[in-house]
């Protein structure tokens, strides 16, 4: 048997906030939103189909973007055109169907397997920043409905040296905890409170639903509320399953 052969991605997660506890109906509007969200901001960087491969996972996706594209146009993008987007949909949607998310940006090694299944260190650690607490704090806290933290190795490689476009004194060390030791990360924006950060997703209340800017409340009534339990669905393989918070890494 041949074995897959590392290959080197830009790797982008992203994932909805409060989205397990949600119907069939609202959950499969939500992934109609994040679908069209993340394919317009790709396309904006410049990363066509050829140059991308995702991973459905439920209320998240995960996309291997090919290292041709330049790692600074696609970092402009997810801090400038990625908010943008989510606004326009948020202003147009009722204020129970709005749509929060968190992004992850990393970089690293990822094997592809007969399987289509990933497998990869640095991929189970991207995963590790989506879900861990500092992120999930942060998203609680911004009235923006958009939180971005990026790997050490695109602070390291990107970040710290102040490209244009990519304001390096907004980005703020953070440290996610996991069953292999610290892991170091960049928050964009304002670090979260204590108190934010030491609470659990399941013990915060649902935010109240804003009122849609531009036209009156849904008339189905419908009321998005829950709590998100992190990527959904199925295995990255390599020491990470998705699924409930009690069986994350």
């Amino acid at each position: 048997m041949t074995q897959p052969q590392p290959l080197f991605r830009h790797l982008l997660l992203i994932d909805t906030e409060r989205y397990s506890d949600r119907d069939d109906v609202q959950q499969a509007y939500l992934r109609r939103m994040l679908f069209g969200i993340v394919d317009r901001v790709l396309l904006s960087a410049g990363v066509d189909q050829s140059l991308r491969r995702r991973a459905d996972r439920g209320d998240a996706v995960m996309e291997l973007i090919d290292p041709a594209v330049p790692l600074t146009d696609l970092l402009r993008t997810l801090l400038r055109d990625a908010p943008a987007e989510l606004r326009a949909v948020n202003r147009l949607a009722a204020g129970s169907a709005q749509i929060r998310l968190r992004t992850v940006l990393a970089t690293g090694y990822v094997h592809i397997d007969e399987f289509d299944g990933w497998v990869g260190t640095d991929l189970n650690n991207a995963c590790r920043l989506l879900d861990g607490d500092p992120l999930r704090a942060a998203l609680r806290e911004r009235p923006d409905d958009y939180a971005l933290c990026v790997s050490e190795s695109v602070h390291a490689g990107i970040v710290a040296h102040g490209h244009l476009g990519i304001p390096k004194d907004e980005f703020h060390p953070i440290t996610v905890p996991s069953k292999n030791g610290p892991l170091p990360a960049w928050l964009h924006g304002p670090l979260p409170t204590a108190e934010a950060a030491s609470a659990s997703p399941e013990s915060v209340p649902p935010p109240v639903p804003r009122p849609a800017t531009s036209q009156p409340p849904s008339p189905t009534g419908l009321d998005f509320r829950g709590t998100n339990n992190g990527v959904v669905a199925n295995r990255v393989e390599g020491g990470i399953t998705f699924g409930d918070r009690g069986g994350r890494p």
